[in-house]
């Protein structure tokens, strides 16, 4: 299978964890005829129309540029308590088999980015040995935004019971590798990461220009509908109006620059390339990635 492209002078991989179905009403502001109206999009990679479905990705994105091998989000990881969201309870993956299989050493990240705070996206920083969470990847610096370790922290507003198991086995666990940011941060001369508030926060993107450009959006988008619909609120954001603003913006900086676009969740081929429509958007292409 076709997971690694080279943009310009990086590399980028995929790793994918899982793959879980969920229901479209947890886009309330998208009617249903919508997904009829835009199935030449989502068929057959994002929807399950008998089942009133939409198709997500867990995955990883490890980008080589500049010397240094950076990892994008972390999925949800094995063996996790998590009650308050049933399928990703105690999942039991090939997650790190397939990091590598695909040619990296977990010891020989420099870099491991959590876009925001979420389960599915700070899992894999840690793994459970002897009983007890580890750091996955030692010898890296875990960078992460600094309003989301507040929000969901000891006392945050976004503090509940599920938050503090997040945090107890996927986060605190790192806590000596952590770099907390806000604003902008410089990663090297082709990284930089960028606040894109809304979904939660600190949500967070990582923007890639090796010669090839490309930013890499978290959870800005967790469906491609959310493309021709960029106001459609998800029901995970935190704060939606914030996050159609900064959906919004970041598809318009992506069209200008012709970046391609690489969501934590998109299966298919990963990372559209996007074009204006109107007051909306559309797909040009995608990455030279295997459809999954």
């Amino acid at each position: 299978m076709q997971n690694q492209i080279a943009l310009g002078a990086a590399n980028v991989t995929r790793v994918v964890e899982t793959q879980i179905h969920m229901r479209t009403s947890l886009f309330a502001d998208t009617p249903a005829q919508a997904w009829d109206d835009h199935a030449d999009l989502l068929e057959p990679h994002f929807w399950h129309r008998a089942a009133e479905q939409w198709r997500i990705a867990m995955q990883s994105w490890v980008v080589e540029v500049d010397g240094l091998v950076v990892v994008v989000d972390t999925g949800v990881g094995n063996d996790r308590d998590r009650p308050h969201m049933p399928p990703l309870d105690h999942l039991s993956t090939d997650f790190l088999h397939s990091f590598t299989a695909a040619g990296y050493d977990p010891a020989t990240v420099d870099v491991v980015i959590n876009t925001h705070l979420h389960t599915d996206h700070v899992g894999w920083n840690t793994q459970l040995v002897d009983g007890h969470w580890v750091p996955t990847f030692p010898n890296a610096r875990y960078v992460m935004p600094e309003a989301d370790y507040r929000f969901f922290g000891p006392g945050g507003e976004g503090e509940n019971d599920g938050m503090r198991t997040v945090l107890a086995d996927s986060v605190i666990p790192v806590t000596d590798q952590i770099q907390l940011w806000s604003d902008e941060l410089e990663l090297s001369p082709s990284l930089r990461l960028r606040p894109a508030v809304g979904h939660t926060p600190g949500s967070s993107v990582l923007w890639l220009d090796a010669g090839a450009p490309a930013v890499f959006v978290g959870d800005l988008t967790h469906c491609p509908i959310q493309i021709r619909r960029p106001d459609d609120a998800c029901a995970f954001d935190v704060d939606p109006a914030a996050a159609r603003g900064t959906r919004r913006r970041v598809f318009t900086e992506a069209t200008h620059a012709k970046a391609a676009v690489f969501p934590a969740h998109y299966p298919g081929h990963g990372g559209p390339v996007l074009v204006a429509d109107g007051d909306s958007f559309d797909v040009d292409g995608w990455a030279a990635l295997d459809a999954i």
